[in-house]
């Protein structure tokens, strides 16, 4: 198990005693949910001033950025940290995206299901210089050298999504590395719902429930 300190991030002069602070403290990492300010640009600041600390996006908002866009920010990151960056990636809601990021957000889920396996295939290309991934929403198959950022000393960043209903949580358990819960998630909504809907996506993806992370925030 390990506790992390989850925050919004703060304006980047302060990000580094705050990551310092935690990790004085004793803390493993900080997950940094995106409200205002961006998590990624937080992440960085957190990983110069604490080496060491695990760093994660808790949650940052995918449709707005592209895959390629996010994959390139997490590898960067993953880089910067040794290995010990978590992608963290969410929906958001329709208001959010369609009205202040001016996005589509039309079938949600299957969306952010492809986006995972899209980012995932980013992955992959920065280490091969091969793009191949062509799904429901994303069809990206172009790379070169100049635009890639190139194999890293670490493995790939693990990727996990916010999910609540049944659904959401299966789509987890088949993709993801790991299912942030939400924070209003009481512990008989953990054992009724989550861990079972994550286990029947993993059963289905042919993976074990074991290798899915759950991130419980605490309030």
């Amino acid at each position: 198990m390990h506790v992390d300190v989850m925050t919004v991030p703060q304006p980047l002069v302060q990000m580094g005693a705050l990551a310092q602070r935690a990790q004085a403290a004793g803390f493993s990492g900080l997950h940094l949910t995106e409200t205002g300010r961006t998590a990624y640009l937080s992440a960085a600041v957190a990983s110069q001033a604490a080496p060491g600390l695990e760093l994660s996006t808790g949650v940052a908002v995918a449709f707005p950025r592209s895959p390629f866009v996010t994959a390139a920010s997490a590898w960067e990151l993953q880089e910067a940290t040794g290995g010990r960056f978590r992608l963290g990636l969410g929906t958001q809601v329709r208001t959010h995206v369609v009205r202040r990021y001016g996005m589509p957000f039309e079938q949600p889920g299957p969306r952010l299901r492809d986006y995972v396996r899209a980012v995932k295939a980013c992955f992959t290309a920065f280490r091969t210089g091969k793009l191949d991934h062509h799904g429901d929403f994303y069809d990206m198959d172009f790379i070169t050298p100049q635009w890639s950022p190139g194999p890293i000393d670490a493995p790939d960043p693990k990727v996990d999504i916010a999910a609540v209903n049944p659904w959401m949580l299966r789509m987890a358990g088949e993709v993801a590395d790991g299912v942030h819960i939400h924070p209003l998630g009481e512990p008989g909504y953990v054992a009724r719902h989550v861990l079972p809907n994550v286990a029947a996506g993993a059963e289905k993806a042919g993976r074990s429930p074991a290798d899915i992370d759950t991130i419980i925030p605490a309030m």
